[in-house]
């Protein structure tokens, strides 16, 4: 038995001993067919003795607790013509999904912070505190390279039920990145489930709480961006000037982003007269030059982001001019950089594009 373990025992040895409940003996690791049990307490109050048969867990989420579910009924079926058990599930830190189905299946719980809830017969103990989950070692980078691909994907078919299969073709990434994503969203409990086996079906159950988790990781990003001036007869063309060039000199991966084309799915700004254009990496002198642009410290009204994967996922043509716009998913993330009007724009975008 591990320290965390030990303590877990000892805290709620104290904890029942704090209502008026002692603790006579403690086994661990109780065989029975089914396997093995963590913990048997034999407790004794002034309305008679009980046993705790509990299963201990470090952080617990939902499939968390399906699976001590299992492991607590095969030691009650061993031991049917007794009842005197109560069936318990003791933690470090218990999610508030995991108590929702604790209580759905009936069983008892305790948190290391004092939270402990049980009812059996004429005993009920409901003390509720608020706790943090303990750290997490090797907990999942989500938004990096193929990650944010799948991520991109659940957000665009947030309403709809995919298989593993189907996000990994849209995402166009691996069946293991897709599982490895899903895995750790599920942990978050920010996905719901249909069916099982082949037929089953996810999709994001909180696609705000994700997009927000998102946000904060790409502000962080730091992404190689130049500044350029590019004529045009009149600024409020920028946008659809160089679409028209795109064109001419057949450059692709070629994605329009930022204020300008956010103002062309959600028409918000009176004039949008600067453009955001994210371009392979390496490539910036060479659209520079297809567009007759230059380097300049001042006065820049062409920005290019030299990116590539998750950034030009999605992207759709604007029916007027042509160009290639962002996904509003990408295009909203891009205009958290604190630019101008833009996080009004990004929330115009969320309300009206996105509604999440």
């Amino acid at each position: 038995m591990s320290s965390s373990q030990k303590n877990l025992v000892e805290l709620l040895t104290q904890a029942l001993k704090s209502v008026n409940i002692e603790v006579e003996a403690t086994t661990f690791e109780v065989e029975h067919h089914g396997g093995y049990l963590d913990c048997l307490m034999h407790i004794v109050s002034p309305h008679g003795h009980r046993r705790l048969a509990i299963e201990m867990l470090r952080q617990a989420y939902p499939r968390d607790i399906r699976d001590a579910a299992w492991q607590l009924q095969a030691f009650l079926r061993d031991n049917d013509d007794a009842n005197d058990i109560i069936l318990m599930v003791a933690a470090e830190h218990l999610s508030e999904g995991a108590k929702d189905d604790l209580r759905h299946h009936q069983l008892a719980y305790f948190e290391a912070s004092g939270t402990f809830y049980l009812r059996h017969k004429e005993w009920l103990i409901d003390i509720q505190r608020s706790s943090k989950p303990a750290s997490r070692r090797g907990a999942l980078a989500l938004f990096t390279g193929a990650r944010e691909q799948v991520i991109l994907t659940l957000l665009v078919e947030h309403r709809n039920f995919r298989s593993g299969l189907e996000l990994a073709e849209m995402s166009m990434t691996s069946t293991y990145t897709v599982s490895t994503v899903l895995t750790e969203l599920e942990r978050r409990e920010w996905i719901e489930s249909e069916g099982s086996g082949r037929t089953l079906r996810r999709r994001l159950s909180k696609p705000a709480e994700l997009l927000d988790a998102w946000a904060e990781a790409w502000t962080q990003r730091k992404d190689t961006k130049t500044k350029w001036h590019c004529y045009v007869p009149n600024p409020a063309k920028l946008l659809d000037y160089l679409a028209g060039k795109i064109d001419t000199v057949e450059r692709e991966g070629c994605v329009f982003t930022g204020a300008g084309a956010a103002n062309r799915i959600v028409p918000h700004l009176t004039r949008a007269d600067t453009a955001d254009i994210i371009i392979p990496p390496g490539e910036a002198k060479i659209y520079a030059n297809a567009f007759w642009m230059k380097s300049v410290d001042k006065g820049a009204n062409v920005t290019l982001i030299e990116r590539s994967g998750v950034s030009t996922m999605f992207a759709k043509k604007d029916t007027v001019s042509g160009a290639l716009l962002a996904n509003p998913f990408i295009l909203y993330l891009d205009l958290l950089d604190g630019k101008g009007r833009n996080k009004e724009l990004a929330e115009q975008l969320r309300l009206q594009e996105l509604g999440i």
